[in-house]
């Protein structure tokens, strides 16, 4: 009983809520749930919990309006975006191609990178592809469908660190920033400069593109930055001070979904604010967004490494033995490392007309110990994830 009058006192809020972003609803919709939410709202600066909800209303001409809710966003209190600032690279990487204009470069070129600065390595072939060349729209595919770390760091590597941040504040994502490559320790001298590539059709030279120093610094206000006891060095050694997120990349909650919202929806937009997308490239990035790595042929992914619910943090908080909904498509990008864990999702039913955004933040690191692979992914941040998902999802099912 006490339920269903908690229920029902929701849907008289949602009724009277103004148009700003609503910072009730959705702390109010997990304390409904005690039992699925208890642990996280009890500790949810332990947690590191942000969250921002969407919901997506349409016109009788289609046209989409949107109404947002939030818990606990922050854009100056720092969490590691991990492998969520890769769609910012897909999204780019296409763009510049368009904006390039050179009539032959493809995202289907073949993409031959080299080096000029120290710690700099080369990419001639790509044995994950069929024709065993590497290019941007094979590095995509792989970017969605498991968030493999080198094909977006030859992404950032052909973008370049000035256009990719010149970029995500020409978009209104001002609390961001992008400066480094993933899994390889960039930094420094190293993460301004990025490799010389060549572009070919078969043996023809179709575009050349010389190495990149980027000068600028890209500071922002930012707290939570050194956080823990202690950390693992590179060589694996673990030392007794906290660990600093000093220099590292920022993709704000609240900027992923903006980046979201414009790549799903961008007849919301006026027409010179959307992405220099062609239709095609739409199509593909929607393509590989949904598909699972067990529907993949090119690359092809071991089942037991990659099973179908590997990506989707949100609605099946990567379970093995998940059942997919045939009925539900999931386009999203997730992160995880040093204990986060990241989703940026829009969820899709048509059968039931339902279509959301949603996007969160979740840690867990009880040792206060980072980089040593010991995080409650299992028993924390996966669960939550998908009960989140589930439970917004319930919740739009019954709304009007």
């Amino acid at each position: 009983m006490q339920k269903a009058i908690t229920f029902l006192l929701l849907l008289i809020s949602m009724s009277t809520m103004a148009q700003q972003t609503d910072t009730l609803f959705l702390k109010q919709l997990l304390a409904s749930k005690p039992e699925l939410f208890s642990g996280i709202l009890n500790h949810p600066h332990k947690n590191e919990v942000q969250i921002m909800y969407t919901q997506v209303n349409r016109d009788k001409s289609n046209k989409p309006s949107f109404k947002t809710f939030s818990y606990r966003i922050n854009p100056q209190h720092y969490f590691y975006p991990a492998s969520t600032v890769k769609l910012a690279a897909v999204i780019f990487a296409l763009e510049k191609i368009n904006e390039l204009k050179v009539a032959e470069l493809t995202a289907n070129s073949t993409m031959i990178t080299d080096t000029a600065f120290t710690g700099q390595t080369p990419v001639t072939q790509d044995t994950s592809a069929a024709n065993g060349k590497p290019t941007i729209a094979h590095y995509i595919k792989k970017i969605l469908l498991t968030s493999d770390n080198d094909a977006y760091n030859r992404l950032f590597e052909f973008i370049g660190r000035a256009e990719m941040n010149a970029k995500l504040k020409k978009y209104g994502m001002s609390d961001s920033r992008i400066l480094n490559r993933l899994a390889i320790g960039d930094g420094g001298e190293r993460e301004k400069n990025t490799n010389p590539i060549r572009f070919y059709n078969g043996e023809k030279l179709v575009y050349t593109q010389a190495a990149q120093y980027d000068t600028k610094d890209y500071p922002l206000p930012l707290s939570n930055l050194i956080v823990g006891i202690g950390y693992m060095d590179s060589n694996e050694q673990l030392v007794n001070k906290p660990y600093s997120f000093a220099n590292k990349n920022v993709f704000t909650i609240a900027d992923q979904q903006k980046l979201m919202k414009r790549l799903m929806t961008p007849e919301a937009y006026p027409a010179k604010e959307r992405f220099k997308l062609t239709k095609a490239d739409y199509q593909f990035i929607y393509t590989y967004m949904s598909k699972l790595p067990t529907e993949s042929d090119e690359p092809k992914y071991d089942p037991k490494e990659f099973w179908p619910a590997y990506a989707k943090m949100l609605f099946y908080g990567r379970e093995k033995n998940a059942v997919i909904d045939p009925s539900i498509q999931i386009f999203n990008k997730y992160g995880d490392s040093y204990g986060f864990i990241i989703d940026n999702a829009y969820i899709v039913d048509a059968k039931n007309k339902i279509e959301f955004f949603l996007t969160a933040v979740v840690q867990s690191n009880e040792d206060g110990i980072y980089n040593d692979g010991k995080y409650e992914y299992e028993t924390v941040c996966y669960p939550f994830m998908k009960n989140l998902g589930r439970s917004i999802y319930e919740y739009e099912l019954q709304r009007k």
